[in-house]
Formats: C-alpha cells, sequence, structure tokens
C-alpha cells in the first residue's frame, strides 16, 4: 500500500499563495510599465536577453524554451514576431537543413538594450524600493531551493 501524502500545513500553503499572487502583481505592473513605454511585452525581453547573453548570441528553439518561461507553441509564434519585426534572424546549422538557429539582429540589441532601461526603473520601483538589501538577499536564497 501507498502511504497518504500529508497536507501541507497552513504556513506552506500561505507561502504558496504569496508567492503567486506576488509574481501575478509584479509582472503584471512590469508589463504595464513597458506597454506605459511604448515597449512590447516581457517576453520579448526574455528571448532577446537570453540570445544576447548566449555563445555566439545564438540558440536553438529548445534552448530558448528551457532558458525562459514559455511554452514551445508561444515560443514558436514568439519567434516568428521577432523574425518578421527584424529582432531575430533564423540560421540553418544542419547540412540536411531541419535544424535552425535563432539569432538575434543589432535591431534585436538594441530594442533589448531600450527595453532594459524601462525594465529596471520597474524593478527598482516596484521591487528593489520595498526591500531593504539584506531582505532581498534573503528572499532570493530562500527562493533557490526551488530552482
Amino acid at each position: 500500500m501507498s502511504e497518504k501524502p500529508s497536507n501541507p500545513s497552513e504556513a506552506v500553503t500561505s507561502a504558496w499563495t504569496s508567492i503567486m499572487r506576488a509574481r501575478e502583481r509584479l509582472l503584471a505592473a512590469i508589463e504595464a510599465d513597458l506597454k506605459a513605454a511604448g515597449m512590447p511585452p516581457l517576453a520579448w525581453y526574455d528571448v532577446l536577453w537570453e540570445l544576447a547573453r548566449s555563445h555566439d548570441c545564438k540558440l536553438r528553439p529548445y534552448e530558448i524554451e528551457e532558458r525562459t518561461l514559455l511554452a514551445q507553441y508561444n515560443l514558436s509564434r514568439l519567434i516568428d514576431r521577432l523574425e518578421r519585426e527584424g529582432l531575430v534572424r533564423r540560421e540553418v546549422f544542419a547540412k540536411d537543413g531541419r535544424g535552425r538557429w535563432v539569432v538575434i539582429t543589432d535591431a534585436g540589441r538594441r530594442l533589448r538594450e531600450r527595453m532594459w532601461t524601462v525594465y529596471v526603473r520597474s524593478i527598482e520601483t516596484h521591487i528593489g524600493c520595498k526591500l531593504a538589501e539584506t531582505e532581498a538577499k534573503t528572499i532570493a536564497r530562500l527562493l533557490e531551493r526551488f530552482l
């Protein structure tokens, strides 16, 4: 017989609820700041950032998926959109032509940098100014247990 799992304590349930609410509210606030500044959504930044910091500024789509929180279906559509906007390009890497790299363009680098100026202010406004440095370090250390 398998042992029935125990229910989480009230404190654990409260922690879960708080983490999820904070995540949703903070992401909504950051998205609103980007939109108010005439910038595209945060997902665009995430993909461009991962490409910009990768070796040779290129990744395979599955590598982008692993490094971001985007589902494969959404990521494919986003890469299509980024390519139409001239922010990334696809390059063949396999001799048979089936494999593709996604490569950030100069325009993609520039957009990511412009987005960062808004994003960094938003992080400070919605998170940084509400936490002491020691509190921020404690939260980061605690959350690392889940990563």
